[in-house]
């Protein structure tokens, strides 16, 4: 018992330290969180007489606020605005990975000056996104900034109307938006069971294999012939966030820089000669040896560059303001529908439905790694 007591007493000196934060986090974030989540199946808001009234009157109707949001006519914007978010996502993360990667590589080089270069392209980050939406939309006015560059050279001025252009490209119907998905998730599945299957997980790759198999057999089923709207709604990527995007991809593209360099100066010389005596090129030594070693960096930074993403609020308001329907995403409605409109419980709807969003991306990663880190204690 002698023995056993002091761990204990560390332990219990221990969760006395950190239980002020516990009840913090439990009041001020999981439960403003259960909060959100009861507020958007109530009616508060849809009556303007009882939204700020001292004691309104609230009645619980459930899922009805979601159900509006993805299928009522009026709410339309909603859905926009979930496909602005996603086409965001797409490109910002595919811009911030690959100059990410481009400067990193030319960095391991070690140019002349490459703690200048580096500073540089580091400094972009320590902005605030109110900062870099103000002077990005500085110089995307459509009057003015980078529609002026041609007339330095005696040509006319650009006219492409970076923050207002209503254009739209790659198209498609709402409609056929759970088939999309569905096979999108497919295609990832069998991705993740033929890695399974290559590291002998087989129990793992064949519930995977079977997933994506069930998947598709609804798309190709029944999922064609579901119809969450009555009518033809039609969305696609709106031409107006190339500027907000090249805004984003300036700001974050160092932090990728510093990730990837750090994994690279991490690559020992020994392998990558090891592959150059092989018969290696320059270009099979980083996809075959070096891209593979940097897999975990690539993960880590699509995760946190993801949530970023997914909540963006900041810098599109700087850049385009709150009424920008073209820019608009979710955070942006959320602000608009709870804080404007008065309609708190639509607003709690659209901020819940971001967490889970969040929450998609950032759980499996939390648990992969909670995983290998308890595995690699059982180890030892």
């Amino acid at each position: 018992m002698r023995s056993r007591w002091p761990r204990n007493k560390d332990q219990l000196y221990a969760l006395l330290v950190i239980l002020p934060s516990l009840v913090l986090v439990a009041i001020f974030v999981y439960g403003f969180i259960g909060k959100t989540l009861h507020t958007s199946l109530t009616d508060w808001g849809r009556d303007p007489a009882q939204a700020l009234s001292l004691k309104p009157v609230i009645r619980f109707i459930g899922l009805d606020n979601y159900r509006e949001l993805f299928t009522g006519l009026v709410d339309s914007r909603f859905r926009q605005d979930l496909v602005n978010t996603i086409f965001f996502t797409l490109f910002f993360l595919a811009g911030c990975l690959g100059l990410g990667l481009t400067l990193a590589i030319l960095l391991d080089r070690k140019p002349k000056g490459e703690s200048a270069l580096r500073t540089i392209f580091l400094f972009p980050m320590s902005l605030s996104f109110i900062v870099t939406g103000t002077i990005w939309r500085w110089m995307l006015q459509p009057q003015g900034g980078v529609n002026r560059l041609p007339t330095l050279v005696g040509l006319p001025p650009g006219r492409f109307a970076w923050l207002t252009s209503r254009q739209q490209i790659l198209r498609f119907e709402w409609n056929r938006l759970p088939v999309i998905t569905a096979l999108v998730v497919a295609a990832v599945l069998v991705l993740v069971g033929i890695s399974a299957f290559r590291s002998r997980a087989r129990g793992r790759g064949w519930v995977a294999v079977a997933c994506a198999a069930l998947l598709g057999g609804w798309a190709f089923t029944l999922g064609w012939r579901w119809q969450p709207l009555p009518f033809p709604e039609l969305h696609g990527f709106n031409l107006a966030f190339i500027g907000i995007i090249l805004a984003a991809i300036w700001q974050m593209s160092g932090y990728t820089m510093a990730l990837y360099l750090a994994g690279l100066r991490g690559v020992p010389d020994e392998l990558r000669e090891a592959a150059r005596v092989d018969g290696a090129g320059e270009w099979q030594l980083y996809r075959r040896v070096i891209l593979p070693l940097l897999a975990p960096i690539t993960l880590s930074a699509v995760i946190i560059l993801g949530h970023i993403s997914l909540k963006i609020f900041d810098l599109i308001f700087a850049m385009a303001g709150p009424d920008n329907a073209p820019t608009d995403v979710p955070a942006l409605l959320m602000y608009i529908t709870a804080f404007r409109g008065n309609q708190f419980a639509k607003g709690a709807a659209i901020g819940f439905l971001l967490l889970v969003l969040v929450a998609v991306l950032i759980v499996p990663y939390l648990v992969t790694q909670l995983r290998g880190g308890t595995a690699r204690k059982a180890r030892r």
